[in-house]
This record gives C-alpha cells, structure tokens and sequence, in this order.
C-alpha cells in the first residue's frame, strides 16, 4: 500500500522549526511519509550545527528547501529579523512552495502529497493547496490564549481599543487597560495582548501580517496547537462557541508524547539551528537537587548591555547555582560580554553555555527555577517538567504566556521590564526559599500531573492525535489527479 505523503513547512524560526519537527515525528512514526521544508538558510545553519550528514533524512523522512526572498544576511549563524523575514514569507515564497508541490508530484518513488501541515503563519500554502486539491492543517506553536487574542485584533480596533494613540499611551497607564471583550480570556491587561497591537501606526507591516494570516484561518481543514485541554480548556469552550472555525485539535505537549514513541530512526534527526552543549548535563550532576536556576531567552529575545549586567549581579547576588544560556547574538549589536569581576565572583556555583538540550535541562533533578522569556515551547517544556517559572516577556505571544503563567496557573513571578539587579536577586530568592515559591512548585508539579495524563494512551491528546491520522489517512481524494 503506497504511504500517505504530509509536507510539513515551520515558519523559518527556531521555536517553530523545533515544534513542528516533534509533529512530523510523531506522525512518522504513525507510518506518515514525511517531507519537511525549511528555508535554504535555515537548512545550512542545521548542517552547520549537526554536521554535513544531519539533513539527508531517512527514505520516507526527507527534506526539501525553498529560499526565503531575503538577501543573504552578514552573518550566517545569527537569528534573522523577524518582521522582513514574516514580510517575506508571505510574498516571496508561494511559487518556490507551489514548484515544490509539483516536484513532489512527479517524483518516481514518492508518493503524491496528500496533505500539508504549514504553520499558521504561512497560509500561502493555502493557495497551492487549493490548485492541487489537497488539504491543509494549520499548525499554530503558540499557546490558544494567545490565538484567540490574536484572532480578536480586528475586533480591538474596531472598538478603538487599538493601536494606541501615540507612544505616550505605551508609558502610561493605559497598558493596564482590562480588556474584557475577548470570549474565554479573562484578567488581562493591554500589556498582556500579544505585542504587535502595540504599535502606534494603523498601517504597522508587522500588524497587518497577523491580521491577514489570522483572517486565512477560516480557509483550513483543521487547526492543530501544541497544548492540552485542561490547561486552556476555558478560552477553547468560549471559542468553539463563538467563532465558525474548522476543527481544532490539541495535541500537547508534543515533547511529552515524542517521548513515550519507541526509539526510531528519525528521533535521531534533530533541529536546532545552535549547536549544542551537553557538557552543561554533566556540571547539573555535581549540584544538589532543586538547587539550580536556568536561564535561557530562546532564540529571539535581545537585550542591551545594561540589562544583561543587572541580571548578571542580581543571579549573582543571590548565591544560587545557575546555568546561563547566552547566544552569541543575545545582546543588541554587540558580542555578549560580562564583567570579569561577575566571573569571577560566580565561578564556584555559575556555568555559561551557548545552547543546550533544553527539555534534558528542566527535567534534571536539580533544576529549581526558569528564569524564561516565555516562549510558548519554553513555557509548557517547564510545566510538564514541573518547574516555576521566573518570567520576562519580549516580544510576540510571550507577554500573553507570561500572564497565564502568573495569573492563571500559577507557576510563575514577572520581572519588570526595566530589569533591576535587586529586583532579580529578590525574586529569585522568593521562589527558590518564599512561600509563594513554594505555592508555585506544588502549582508546576500539578500541571505536570495534568499534562502527563493528557500524553497517556486515552487520554485526551492521544485520542486527538489518532483522530489527526484518521483525517489525513482518509484524504487521498481527486486532486491527486495532478501527478
């Protein structure tokens, strides 16, 4: 019997490579054909962290490229800028995409395209869909929360709640703005809304990119999330009620479900676009259990060097352990330096790596608390692994995340934006020794509970990724005709 054939295409970023390459895992192992999709130079950054021989794939696991319409940047080991390269996606890479498509369907041992999963930030994939008959599931790496915020924007600016004024209205208090008109999401501030809506130009290219990816929605067979029920399960209700969406399935934490497949051949295929230090796996070892505080802003989050050096003596001035991933493009337009002097005063209980295997991390023993960013992959990685979180949100969905985090489940302390070294020795301290940190990893290990439950044969995300594979096994139908 010829494979079903899913190409899967993650918008060119690392939290969403990384989630969606856990998805075509999965699926593979449920006896999917896989093409996986990345950008020419997404590609030759993996093959520079792996090695040369880390994206040849498997037979029925394969990878495919298409350029991303951007000129080559100056340095080939550093995060892209997020608005040209979202602008670009959405002109730039239809005809590479739908020429692939084609490439595919006349391939001698492939099997025609079935299906594509694409990520809810490139509905182009819509339009090649459509002329090849085939369908599309949308697949959305951030937390449902933060969809349905995003979702609602049109909404928010037709109530004139949106885009502020001018920039006063950033410093004022009108960030603490409730906003109450959003079904299902409840407690949250015009700071907490996913950050794009914050511009002061109507005409923002950032804005107008989720509005139109948003609005392409309505257009997919199904929309799929890296969450589980019980941690969304209000705002989910409230949505399927209101809005007439095409089936929604939540199938996290993806991490926890890739984990109990049985070792194959493509768990070896990896995607991080950094290349890895282990080494920091061995140093956890040494140190007592929950005695460490890890520290990562992912892929994307830039500082300056005043900030770095005020979270540098608040950790510190804590006299806790830590473990501090620092990229090398962390700082804005400059190499990530500390002062010889905050060395030198941490060597004995501080290890700085580069990038790690992050999930390897939380889940060590002796990790105690996550000093994140509040990335959606980051924040639900430490909930199932049932560690508090200490957040400072930068851009995109993270500011929606870090509210969830305190407000809603209870897991986690922000840090004001400003970053103050007595402010991050405080906070620290209260959640490694406090009462509230205390609350707060009773709170984590709880939803850790939760979320193994939902990666349990029967439960809720193992029914909906059988019903997941049920769509796409029944989706041979006429387009096909165009092999």
């Amino acid at each position: 019997m010829e494979k079903i054939h899913v190409v899967f295409i993650p918008l060119p970023f690392q939290s969403h490579i990384s989630s969606m390459m856990k998805l075509a895992k999965i699926l593979h192992f449920r006896g999917v054909y896989v093409t996986f999709v990345n950008t020419e130079f997404n590609h030759q950054r993996l093959l520079s962290s792996r090695g040369p021989d880390s994206m040849e794939g498997l037979p029925d696991f394969r990878f495919e490229t298409i350029p991303d319409g951007l000129p080559p940047p100056t340095d080939s080991n550093a995060t892209q800028d997020v608005i040209p390269l979202c602008i670009s996606t959405q002109t730039n890479c239809l005809g590479p995409f739908r020429s692939l498509i084609y490439r595919l369907n006349n391939a001698t041992n492939v099997p025609p395209v079935s299906c594509i999963v694409a990520d809810g930030c490139m509905s182009f994939t819509l339009e090649t869909a459509k002329e090849f008959g085939i369908q599309v599931m949308l697949y959305w790496p951030i937390s449902f929360s933060a969809f349905v915020c995003i979702m609602h924007f049109p909404n928010l600016i037709q109530r004139g709640l949106a885009p502020p004024k001018d920039e006063s209205y950033l410093t004022d208090g009108y960030m603490d703005t409730p906003i109450d008109c959003i079904p299902g999401i409840k407690d949250i501030r015009f700071r907490d809304l996913p950050s794009s809506i914050r511009t002061t130009d109507p005409n923002d290219p950032m804005l107008g990119f989720i509005k139109r990816e948003t609005g392409r929605t309505y257009d997919a067979t199904a929309l799929i999330f890296n969450t589980f029920d019980t941690l969304e399960m209000e705002v989910l209700d409230a949505l399927k009620s209101q809005l007439p969406l095409p089936p929604i399935y939540t199938i996290g934490p993806l991490h926890l479900l890739l984990n109990r497949i049985p070792l194959s051949e493509s768990q070896s295929l990896g995607s991080n676009l950094w290349k890895e230090d282990t080494e920091c796996l061995k140093w956890l070892d040494s140190k007592e259990p929950n005695s460490v505080v890890y520290i990562n802003f992912g892929s994307i989050t830039v500082m300056t060097t005043q900030q770095l050096v005020e979270f540098a003596w608040g950790l510190a001035n804590s006299k806790y352990n830590f473990l501090w991933i620092i990229r090398p493009d962390l700082v804005i337009g400059e190499s990530a330096t500390l002062p010889a002097e905050f060395t030198n005063e941490t060597k004995e209980r501080g290890l700085l790596a580069s990038w790690c295997p992050q999930e390897d991390v939380l889940n060590h023993p002796s990790i105690a608390v996550f000093l994140t960013h509040c990335g959606w992959n980051s924040t639900l990685e430490s909930l199932s692994c049932g560690v508090p979180l200490l957040c400072w949100p930068f851009y995109g969905d993270q500011q929606t995340n870090c509210r969830y985090s305190c407000n809603h489940w209870g897991v986690g302390m922000e840090i004001d934006s400003n970053v103050e070294r007595d402010e991050i020795e405080r906070l620290v301290r209260e959640l490694m020794e406090g009462e509230k940190g205390k609350k707060m990893k009773k709170k984590a290990l709880e939803w850790k509970k939760k979320a193994e439950e939902a990666t349990s044969p029967g439960g809720s995300t193992c029914v909906t990724i059988d019903r997941i594979v049920s769509e796409i096994f029944g989706s041979k139908i006429s387009g096909q005709a165009t092999k």
